[in-house]
């Protein structure tokens, strides 16, 4: 299984029409074809379903698209590290982001940090811990950000100067919003968004085991989602302060949790990871900033 062809195999994936993908690749389309027949040969699977204007994924082509994109960032990586060894002034940095109002520290780092070394070039992927550690196993990214404690027996960390703190956001006009704050008692019965990650990990040890009397509606992974439900008056977004504009246009208000809950954050790399010259200039600025 050769890497050009996981190349060629994501890019009809993502077409979903061979013409185009091939007008991608700078192939004819028989190449192309063939090329996607001897893959399909060889796994012993059928990847796609050919219909008359497109082409769709079988669930075993859904999951080699998510191994050949895993594998194909790593190739990728491979073949910039290699090319940034000698390179002191620049180079890729590959980050995975929680969702949280705190990634503005890393962002104010990230750009001080360019203005020494204008030829930096990063990349940001989001996700929840499951979704960024994964790609930090693997080696696709160099750090990850976790909004909950890592574990110290794989990964090195350094923790985020301020946390993030709980709370719901609501339709201006409903009855919660006259509140300061919100207790447990107040969303009994109610319906809930909340990140899987959220529901397991924080919401458990601000309400202990009236867990119980919460009806959780519906999860996402990024909040923003979850405030459109929200806005269609479907339930009450379980989320951290400032990632939902809650302006006076919005229609939407934050109140804090009561008793207060706040969640920290935490920068996370593989313990024994060799960087590139690039991504450890960076580390040595963060812990700086982050470890006073």
């Amino acid at each position: 299984m050769e890497l050009r062809t996981m190349r060629y195999f994501l890019a009809v994936a993502r077409e979903e029409n061979m013409t185009r993908a091939a007008e991608l690749l700078h192939v004819t389309q028989p190449t192309l074809s063939k090329q996607l027949k001897s893959l399909e040969d060889e796994l012993g699977k059928k990847l796609f379903v050919r219909h008359s204007f497109h082409i769709e994924l079988t669930e075993e082509g859904i999951l080699l698209r998510k191994r050949a994109e895993d594998l194909v960032s790593m190739a990728d990586k491979i073949t910039t590290e290699f090319l940034s060894l000698d390179d002191v002034l620049g180079g890729e940095v590959y980050f995975g982001l929680a969702e949280s109002y705190q990634i503005r520290h890393l962002a104010a780092e990230i750009k001080s940090f360019k203005n020494s070394y204008p030829d930096l070039r990063y990349h940001i992927t989001s996700g929840d811990t499951e979704q960024v550690t994964e790609k930090l196993d693997k080696g696709v990214i160099d750090f990850a950000v976790l909004a909950e404690e890592p574990n110290t027996d794989k990964y090195h960390y350094l923790t985020f100067p301020k946390a993030d703190l709980w709370g719901v956001v609501m339709p201006k006009d409903c009855p919660l919003a006259g509140k300061q704050s919100v207790s447990v008692d107040d969303l009994t019965g109610l319906p809930l968004f909340c990140s899987e990650q959220g529901w397991s990990h924080d919401i458990p040890r601000w309400c202990g085991n009236k867990i119980d009397n919460l009806l959780l509606e519906g999860s996402f992974r990024l909040s923003y989602n979850g405030s459109l439900f929200v806005k269609e008056g479907l339930g009450y977004l379980l989320t951290f302060e400032h990632l939902i504009n809650t302006g006076p246009d919005s229609g939407l208000v934050f109140r804090p949790l009561t008793p207060k809950l706040e969640t920290k954050l935490y920068l996370i790399w593989k313990k024994y990871q060799v960087f590139t010259p690039i991504a450890e200039k960076m580390l040595e600025k963060l812990k700086k900033r982050f470890n006073p």
